[in-house]
Parts: C-alpha cells; structure tokens; sequence
C-alpha cells in the first residue's frame, strides 16, 4: 500500500484535529478544578484520545484505501476544509458534547465503472474496522485488572511555584473504555445513510447489510445511553 506526502500530511492534520475535538469537553467539564489540574486533564485524555482515536480513524481509513486498491483502483485520503472547520465548531460550540466529523475521506478514481457490490464493500470497509477494533479494545477493558496496578498512572510536575497534577487514571481502563466507545462511534456515525457517508452506499446496495451493521454500532451505543452497558 503506498502513501504520498500530501495524504500522510492530510492524514495527520485530521488525527490530530480530531484528537482535540474529543479532549476539548475537558474544559469545559472542570469541576471547579484549578487551570493547572484542568490542563494536565486535557494533556492526559489527549494522549489517550490519539492513541484510540489514531487506531480507529487512521484503520477506517486504510480498510477504505485497501479494499478499493484491491478492485484496481487508485485511491488516496484528501482532507476537506469545510468538514474540519464544521468539526471543530461543532465540539467547541457544544462544549465538547457532540461533533460532526466528516474532514476528508478516501477518493478513488477507476477506468472501469464498479458494481454497486464493490461500492459497498469499499465504504463498508471502514465501518467494519472500527466495529472490529471496538472488540480489541473492550477486550483490553475486560482485562484491566491483570496487570494489576501496572497502568496507574498520574500526569504531575511543579513549576513557577504552581503544582500542575491530572487526576490518577488507569491507562488499560481508559483505552479499553474509551476505544470502545468511539470506535462505535465513529462506525455509527459513518453508517448514517445520507450525503457523502459510507452509510448511503452500504444502504444502497444491500439494506440487510446495512441493518447488520447499524444494529452493531447504534444497537451498543443505545444500550449503554440507557445504561443496560456500563464501561
């Protein structure tokens, strides 16, 4: 699989604008935490967010590329101005509750016109990846106890008199919950039949395969906002 310099670069423009998308709720949740604890929050939920969020949105992306390379056709990721502009709205006008991420995605270009089969397949690909990783990662969740203490963890250092110092978190607990959760997330928002998203064309061309899919992701999603899942 190759890569050129312009989609790593808009690969990694939108891993890390996402990344801040999803952390950004911290300041705004503070709970009347001092700056200093409040930020060494935000430091510690990035730095899981981008490993989590990386996994899943850079895999998303590759299982779009590859399934479309493996049809022929050329296909690279593009970043979209309006997406990322409308994202970083959206988390920072919501307070870090609720985004619209739709900031690039993978273009392919074919000599040949694809069978509405083979549409399907290539924007079911990235659904199905973040679907799989959700399992990876509520596996890591599940054995967060075996390392026992081993991913404890609290981000703290002084300086200028100031004691900056994140709450204690256990990194196993947060990236097996977290992973979970956005992965779902993010396969469940992609899966949304409408516009430019990977939805439309799964639905197009099979509803039953769309239906399996959706209840995969959504079904989780409003099994744990009703609270029959807890992580």
């Amino acid at each position: 699989m190759r890569f050129s310099k312009i989609e790593l670069r808009d690969l990694a423009i939108c891993w890390i604008a996402l990344g801040l998308c999803f952390s950004i709720g911290v300041f705004f949740n503070k709970y009347g935490d001092p700056f200093t604890t409040t930020l060494m929050n935000f430091f510690a939920r990035l730095m899981v967010v981008l490993i989590v969020i990386g996994a899943g949105f850079i895999l998303h992306e590759l299982a779009h590329k590859a399934v479309s390379q493996s049809y022929g056709c050329w296909a690279e990721f593009r970043i979209r101005k309006p997406g990322l502009i409308i994202a970083i709205a959206t988390a920072v006008l919501s307070f870090g509750t609720f985004l619209f991420f739709a900031p690039g995605a993978v273009h392919t270009l074919t000599t040949r016109d694809l069978t509405e089969k083979e549409k399907g397949f290539i924007s079911a690909a990235g659904p199905v990846a973040n679907i799989a990783l959700a399992v990876v990662f509520l596996g890591l969740f599940l054995l967060r106890h075996t390392w026992g203490n081993a991913g404890d963890i609290m981000l703290h250092f002084d300086m200028f008199g100031l004691s900056f110092k994140s709450y204690p978190y256990n990194i196993f607990t947060s990236l097996g919950a977290l992973g979970f959760q956005l992965n779902l997330w993010l396969a469940a928002f992609n899966l949304i039949p409408f516009g430019p998203l990977d939805g439309a064309a799964v639905y197009h061309w099979s509803k039953p395969a769309w239906g399996i899919l959706a209840a995969l992701s959504w079904g989780v999603i409003l099994l744990m906002a009703f609270g029959v899942i807890n992580l």
